[in-house]
């Protein structure tokens, strides 16, 4: 059985993500494993002289981590197979062992500011992690609940070439959801260099997309981040995927405090798809 893997440090969204993951996990078939990555805050010195200090740790994360899993086993009907790890170590590197040692189909983690999530994120560490990901990793924001993707949206841009995985992965959900699917095509070009691209790979993008019947948009702007953000609020998206690469439009949306805070609140949850 695939897997929703969903990191939690009992925050209050990240617990609303594990929510929010177990709903999708209930849609999609798919189990659901929630994690909790602790690190041990005292010294070698320290914990010689407080000898239980580890283990209250550990069982209030036991305890906060098993009443996580009865609202969430109340909620989907104990319809989920639900699986719970709590691992010793740094966040990012387990995470991704873990997501490595399981059948992990996506990764879906609350936003938050100033902790462990936000430099998982926006670690340069984790851009590239991002880019090489074996599995697609889903951003909740605050408060946002799962209700199905009803309108899924896709921004590129012309330099990016995708392989037949990554249009699998896209038609996947459009499909499993029966989705309104919008391709926002983004670009800093002019005008006339913008439609000299749109003629020329709008066929190619129509042929990859058949039989979805995708809406077509376009944004020229030199301030592509903040227009990504307005167009998906604008259109009541339910999803924003985008696809890492090497120019990285990822990192064009997170890579300004303004931007970051705008998604990190927005209501719009995000998907990073790998491309192998």
């Amino acid at each position: 059985m695939k897997l929703i893997v969903a990191p939690t440090n009992f925050s209050t969204n990240s617990m609303n993500a594990a929510i929010y993951a177990a709903d999708m996990a209930l849609a999609m078939k798919a189990g659901l494993s929630i994690i909790h990555v602790y690190k041990i805050p005292v010294s070698a010195a320290e914990i010689a002289v407080q000898p239980n200090g580890i283990k209250k740790i550990i069982s209030d994360a036991e305890e906060k981590m098993n009443e996580l899993k009865k609202i969430i086993a109340a909620r989907t009907n104990r319809e989920v197979t639900i699986s719970s790890e709590l691992i010793e170590g740094s966040v990012t590197q387990t995470i991704e062992a873990f997501c490595n040692s399981v059948n992990t189909y996506a990764i879906v983690m609350g936003s938050e500011s100033g902790n462990s999530f936000e430099r998982f994120l926006f670690g340069g560490r984790t851009i590239a992690s991002m880019k090489k990901s074996n599995w697609p990793i889903f951003i909740v924001p605050p408060g946002a609940r799962f209700e199905g993707f009803r309108k899924v949206g896709f921004a590129c841009d012309f330099k990016e070439i995708f392989n037949n995985e990554t249009v699998d992965e896209i038609r996947n959900i459009v499909t499993t959801f029966h989705a309104e699917l919008h391709i926002l095509f983004v670009s800093h070009k002019s005008s006339l260099l913008f439609d000299a691209y749109i003629n020329e790979q709008s066929g190619w993008m129509r042929k990859m997309f058949e039989g979805l019947d995708p809406k077509y948009d376009f944004i020229k702007s030199e301030m592509v981040d903040e227009k990504i953000i307005a167009y998906a609020q604008r259109n009541d998206l339910d999803l924003l995927i985008i696809v890492p690469q090497n120019h990285d439009l990822l990192f064009k949306i997170f890579k300004h405090s303004h931007a970051r805070r705008i998604v990190l609140h927005a209501n719009t949850p995000i998907m990073s798809i790998h491309e192998p």
